[in-house]
């Protein structure tokens, strides 16, 4: 029996199988709209047969994108390009997802292949916010520190740019909570040394977040998930724990959140992070577990009988695949080959040639 191609249940949601695909930054936009690009990146792998196809980090504000490459979703306009590739997802049978995100400390950014660098005041540099004023490394500038009235007007953008998300036809919401960006630094007692209601505490690091992802659910219908990426440790002394990440999972679950996508890293370059396959897997474990919250499981999951044992062995819920992905746009339909699976086949029809023994 095979696990992985088991379809799974959210709210009204039934995915197809337990592979997602995890939302990877492109950095291919021009004032943050999609393109061609987005349409066929995406689009081959909902045929390539995933259950789940998260669209990359979409900022909610100009000064929310990593870098000038990124995509976005501050304006209505940036709806309708992005409506065109929900609806070619859900036509081939992934329910299409959405990722927004504000990269907070980490913005402002050239894109990674033209240097990784901070942007010119010529190429349009802007001024970056965060919790508190602590620049992310010596190559980043300082941040802003965030006045409330900031917090508050960010909150909303995320509110907006759910909306917009909704209005496009996306079916899966995933706030950006991970790898540094402005709620998980708002986390992180690294990042965040505020004396005001938004810091200090563990309950008053969470603020931000739990704020965001409350009003978020306000205008994300009762019938569609919501998701949470969170970093579940910052693998650094004195920094956010998985003990951490299982509280809040638990507040979260109370906001009506539906999954948590169990990431880690990201606040910090000096971090020691033991990469290898399955790495972060016990945090997906350890929050769906202690927390009572579905998981996604992130992060070097390259093979078939891995991702399926990940399942099988109920460490995760779902197994979210990024750069495999990247290698191999078709990886749900080799997977379903290599593990015999049982369940109805995900090749389209067009592709029947290629697996006819899966047709």
């Amino acid at each position: 029996m095979t696990h992985l191609f088991e379809p799974f249940s959210m709210r009204s949601l039934t995915l197809r199988n337990r592979i997602g695909v995890s939302p990877m930054c492109q950095y291919s936009c021009h004032q943050g709209f999609a393109s061609d690009w987005h349409l066929v990146h995406l689009g081959s792998r909902a045929v390539g047969g995933a259950g789940l196809v998260i669209i990359e980090a979409t900022a909610v504000t100009p000064e929310g994108r990593i870098s000038d490459g990124d995509l976005g979703i501050w304006t209505d306009a940036h709806a309708e390009p992005l409506a065109r590739i929900a609806r070619f997802m859900r036509q081939h049978g992934a329910v299409p997802g959405i990722q927004i995100a504000h990269a907070g400390r980490k913005a402002s950014r050239k894109t990674p292949w033209l240097g990784d660098r901070e942007l010119t005041a010529e190429e349009g540099r802007w001024t970056t916010i965060a919790p508190s004023a602590i620049a992310f490394s010596d190559n980043y500038p300082t941040p802003e520190a965030m006045s409330v009235e900031q917090i508050q007007a960010t909150i909303a953008a995320f509110v907006q740019a759910a909306e917009r998300s909704l209005a496009a036809g996306f079916q899966f919401l995933e706030v950006h909570g991970a790898h540094g960006y402005l709620l998980n630094s708002f986390l992180s007692p690294l990042s965040n040394t505020r004396t005001d209601a938004y810091g200090g505490t563990f309950e008053n690091r969470c603020r931000m977040m739990l704020e965001t992802v409350r009003a978020v659910r306000q205008v994300w219908p009762e019938s569609l998930p919501l998701g949470v990426r969170l970093s579940c440790s910052d693998w650094m002394d004195g920094g956010w724990t998985i003990d951490d990440s299982i509280a809040l999972a638990m507040l979260l679950k109370k906001e009506s959140v539906d999954l948590i996508d169990c990431s880690s890293g990201g606040i910090s370059p000096n971090a020691r992070i033991p990469v290898g396959a399955n790495y972060q897997v016990p945090f997906a474990e350890a929050i769906k577990h202690q927390a009572g919250i579905a998981t996604a499981a992130v992060g070097m999951i390259t093979e078939a009988m891995q991702a399926d044992a990940i399942i099988r062995t109920g460490q995760a819920d779902l197994v979210f695949i990024a750069r495999e992905f990247l290698r191999d746009p078709y990886w749900p339909l080799h997977a379903y080959q290599a593990l015999h699976a049982k369940t109805e086949s995900p090749v389209p029809l067009q592709y029947a040639r290629a697996f006819p023994a899966l047709r």
